[in-house]
């Protein structure tokens, strides 16, 4: 493998090709009318222009990107994360062409993206699931058939796609017609497929997910936990691994089941499987991606595994060269996504100028960002701009490492995640450990961000915590002090 062209943009894109460049593989970028300037265009060795800025027109052109591919003499392909990352007809093009695709064969992509048909392939090697249909709703009657079941609060969930959409919790029955038609729509909006299938709503879950890798000679080994459980509208925000809550036995349990998934559709290459946890770390599967994680970094600095180099070799048809027995976690990692949204105003999607753009440095701060000062956000694209990583050798010094980090990034000209980043972090339920998949719900407001510092009083409620943990056990309650630097907002004049 000389060369690699790489199907994506922005930090991801650069990642993938820095890991390249020290394997002494050659890049092309291939990119949008509007991403001309941008950093992976000009670190690539090669460089082609596939269209306007749209997606549609450009980074979803699957057989124009092979034909750039083949033209530059490119052997294989990276998708990267979203795009075209789990589409099973491009991976299928990429090999029909006579290129590799640096990622699992394409009929893993298909069964792995159906939710439906996930949860029947690892049913068959007996992963715990959550009850609900395990085929798409056909009526309305049916629907209420199963609720008789499984009780109330449901969740209606698209079977193709992800990212929250076609999603819809129902609690009550006079509702449940209404959400069901909403999820169809919604799901067929997003994915041209408008089936939907019902499992048991688990409040208070945490999700937890399993990084898994495997080679094509048909040996897995899992790379333990992240923990991504702080969400807005089903998407993360804060990840780390490894999760706070989880004993070694459960961990090792979970492990197994998500190599029993992967081995379910003879998975090969680098690969998630996510999981729902309740409060009494009961763990049920949720679904399978089929392509290298956004949260992948805290993975591997806690494990001191490259695995876009794994993904390559993989692909090369090259065998692991460890085992489970090898592997194990090496301190916490925590990471934050650096989004361009407004988190008060209900984290919606921010545009604008990078005017200032200063990256923390530091031990243990990692940074995979694609932009540089006085670029543009552009609004055709994902709203995350940079993902913030420290490591620390326990999960405090992560977590404090992790404060100071955002404390130190300076971003002026668009509205940022990074206060609320700083806010959460510092909150008694995250420093506890003790939260869960409603955190923000429970937690955050649009207040908490402009609440004045108080360092006393925030030194108290840390202490409050300590206390509460040696004592009460349970959610912690909710601070009643602010827990973020608001001094620091004010300084970066960030709002």
């Amino acid at each position: 493998m000389q060369k690699i062209l790489v199907a994506n943009r922005g930090e991801i894109a650069l990642r993938v090709m820095r890991s390249a460049r020290e394997m002494g593989i050659k890049t092309v970028a291939v990119f949008s009318e509007a991403d001309r300037t941008m950093p992976f265009v000009q670190y690539a060795d090669e460089a082609v222009c596939i269209g306007p800025a749209p997606s549609s027109q450009s980074y979803l052109l699957g057989e124009k990107i092979i034909e750039v591919a083949k033209a530059t003499g490119a052997d294989a392909i990276h998708p990267g994360y979203g795009f075209l990352s789990e589409n099973a007809g491009f991976a299928a093009a990429v090999a029909a062409a006579g290129l590799i695709f640096i990622g699992p064969p394409a009929r893993a992509i298909e069964v792995m993206g159906s939710k439906l048909a996930a949860k029947q392939a690892a049913q068959a090697f007996g992963v715990p699931m959550v009850p609900g249909t395990e085929t798409p709703l056909r009526s309305l009657e049916e629907a209420r058939e199963v609720v008789k079941k499984t009780g109330f609060p449901i969740l209606i969930k698209a079977s193709a796609g992800g990212g929250g959409k076609g999603m819809r919790v129902v609690n009550t029955e006079s509702e449940l017609a209404e959400q069901i038609a909403l999820a169809k729509s919604e799901a067929k909006s997003a994915f041209g497929d408008d089936a939907v299938f019902i499992e048991k709503y688990v409040t208070a879950p945490r999700h937890i997910e399993i990084q898994v890798l495997g080679d094509q000679h048909g040996n897995y080994v899992y790379l333990f936990e992240r923990e991504c459980s702080i969400q807005r509208r089903h998407q993360k925000l804060i990840e780390e691994a490894p999760s706070s809550c989880l004993t070694p036995a459960i961990r090792a349990a979970m492990g197994q089941c998500a190599l029993d998934v992967a081995r379910a559709c003879n998975y090969y290459g680098a690969g998630t499987v996510e999981f729902l946890v309740d409060e009494q770390l009961n763990f049920y599967f949720l679904e399978m991606n089929t392509r290298l994680q956004v949260e992948h970094p805290v993975t591997e600095l806690i494990t001191g595994l490259d695995l876009v180099k794994e993904q390559i070799r993989v692909a090369r048809g090259e065998r692991l060269t460890f085992t489970q027995a090898d592997l194990k976690i090496s301190g916490h990692a925590i990471e934050l996504r650096v989004c361009a949204e407004d988190p008060a105003n209900n984290f919606l999607p921010d545009t604008g100028r990078l005017e200032t753009y200063v990256r923390p440095q530091g031990y243990g701060v990692r940074v995979d960002d694609g932009y540089e000062e006085g670029m543009d956000i552009p609004i055709y694209y994902d709203p995350m701009i940079a993902k913030l990583i420290a490591w620390g050798q326990n999960r405090d010094e992560a977590r404090e490492r992790l404060v100071r980090a955002i404390e130190e990034y300076q971003v002026k000209g668009i509205t940022t995640t990074l206060p609320f980043g700083a806010w959460a972090l510092q909150h008694p339920a995250f420093v506890s450990g003790q939260f869960d998949t409603g955190f923000i719900g429970k937690y955050f407001t649009p207040a908490a961000l402009d609440a004045p510092d108080d360092t006393a009083a925030r030194a108290a409620a840390i202490l409050a915590v300590q206390i509460w943990q040696q004592q009460a056990g349970g959610p912690a309650p909710a601070p009643a002090v602010n827990q973020q630097a608001s001094n620091w907002i004010k300084r970066r004049e960030l709002r």
